[in-house]
């Protein structure tokens, strides 16, 4: 039973400290305890422990832009991260773990903002049908986190922009884009802002489970553990490499004849690629294949390979579409 309840409300907006911090806090909590942190991305694509990221987001588009894009422990979707978004995690162990419980503190404190929030599927907070909160689940033996979004003023067209919707998920629910199913507290109170939300989840607690309420401070947390789990949500071999394998097919017909590519990737890597063509030039395919196979799967990386073919019977118009075709399509 939770008999004592901690807040950290954390002002950081970089997403891999913030996700180090998560993980503390979670393999930190007391027997009946629950720790409520309160966070936000800048700028942030967050994809589940599972995805395949360049199915899930527009990865070259966003990191031009100056995003980042990071995987956390939990499953579920990807999501887009500004300062219009306020997240929360409840960290708290096995036997006090409780979703519904924990969802009825957001459910209230939505509620004391005049907001008539429903909680609909398996894991999505709604007003008229429409998402403005989706949640995640994370357990690691006896250590549990559910963590979620709230839709303050979220950038809608960012969002749409970067993340690579899931046509038959939509279809699947009625709706024909990522932006008719989300909707922002704004647009249901004004005033609405990140203190006055976080001062109605702390109401919410105590209403729901009866405790008082105190407070983690920095000096609280050991920033050593803290830089040692920042540096494994870094890292690119946990972001872009983990073992989800994909095969991405890209093809145009230029000019000077077709460029058909089957690039399978695994790890983060192309592990194999085939490459079918009718140009006359038919020596530089296996060359381009041989050096492109186990490449990292960058689109940087892969052009910056390309440029570095030298042959004197490939045209520069021919070397410069084959460039922008990888750009455009990885």
């Amino acid at each position: 039973m939770i008999n004592k309840i901690k807040i950290y409300d954390n002002v950081a907006l970089n997403p891999y400290h913030n996700l180090a911090i998560e993980e503390y806090l979670t393999m930190h909590v007391d027997d009946s305890e629950l720790i409520v942190y309160l966070w936000q991305n800048e700028h942030t694509i967050v994809i589940g422990r599972n995805q395949n990221v360049w199915q899930e987001c527009k990865v070259s588009e966003f990191e031009r832009d100056g995003g980042r894009i990071v995987r956390r422990l939990s499953g579920g979707g990807a999501v887009y991260h500004d300062l219009g978004n306020l997240n929360f995690t409840f960290c708290v162990k096995k036997a006090d773990y409780d979703v519904e419980r924990q969802l009825e503190v957001i459910l209230t404190a939505v509620r004391l903002l005049g907001i008539n929030a429903q909680k609909t599927g398996r894991n999505d907070i709604t007003i008229e049908g429409r998402k403005f909160s989706g949640n995640a689940f994370y357990k690691k033996g006896q250590y549990c986190y559910h963590h979620g979004t709230l839709l303050l003023d979220a950038d809608t067209e960012k969002m749409v922009r970067y993340l690579n919707v899931d046509t038959a998920k939509l279809q699947s629910k009625g709706v024909s884009s990522v932006k008719a199913r989300v909707t922002n507290l704004k647009n249901y109170c004004a005033d609405i802002n990140r203190s006055l939300v976080a001062e109605k989840i702390r109401t919410a607690l105590k209403n729901v489970y009866k405790c008082d309420i105190g407070i983690i401070k920095d000096t609280d947390l050991n920033e050593d553990e803290i830089v040692r789990l920042e540096h494994k949500f870094r890292v690119w071999d946990w972001i872009f490499g983990r073992k989800i394998p994909f095969t991405n097919k890209i093809s145009r017909r230029f000019v000077w004849g077709n460029m058909d590519m089957h690039i399978a990737v695994d790890e983060g890597r192309i592990k194999d690629i085939e490459i079918y063509s009718d140009m006359l030039e038919q020596d530089f395919i296996p060359e381009l294949k041989n050096v492109l196979k186990d490449c990292r799967y960058d689109k940087t990386i892969i052009t910056e390979k390309i440029k570095k073919l030298q042959r004197e019977d490939l045209s520069q118009r021919q070397m410069q579409d084959i460039i922008e075709l990888i750009e455009e399509k990885l």
